[in-house]
């Protein structure tokens, strides 16, 4: 991913110097043309040289949203999460294919120190220094699924 970055970051500076180097050559020039209407090859070039500057910074830039989207296969323990509307449920195939949903805890029956939105009556468990692949999906709406104690939110 630091190769992607430092590969547009030198793109967009050679992109900045540049257009530094041609303004203040315009800005300390006193040259204009008056018999000059067209330019059929300056033209081409102020269309291609920046179709090909984006190309260059695309292609990368797919291939490493393919990258990080790849999930690893090697994990030991699985769990899927699924969004509803107002609930979430968990399977755990590693576990004999064990199930739970998993409700927000009312505000009034928050304890003092809970937090208030992310306090739920069931809890997920997971196993310490195990690999976890948490596969989330939603059954009807978009949601945000958290885990605070490893500052996860996604």
């Amino acid at each position: 991913m630091m190769l992607f970055h430092d590969h547009a970051l030198m793109i967009i500076l050679g992109i900045f110097v540049l257009v530094a180097v041609v303004g203040l050559f315009l800005l300390q020039s006193s040259f204009s043309s008056r018999r000059v209407h067209e330019a059929q090859t300056l033209e081409i070039v102020w269309t291609v040289l920046p179709a090909l500057l984006l190309v260059t910074l695309a292609l990368p830039s797919l291939r490493l949203l393919y990258l990080v989207d790849e999930q690893p296969l090697n994990s030991s323990n699985v769990v899927k999460a699924t969004g509803h509307q107002w609930y979430w449920s968990y399977e755990l195939p590693s576990l004999s294919s064990s199930s739970f949903d998993s409700y927000m805890t009312p505000t009034s029956d928050l304890l003092p120190g809970e937090y208030r939105l992310l306090e739920v009556d069931k809890r997920v468990m997971l196993p310490l220094e195990i690999d976890t692949s948490i596969v989330t999906t939603s059954a009807d709406v978009i949601h945000s699924w958290a885990m605070p104690s490893l500052g996860i939110k996604m």
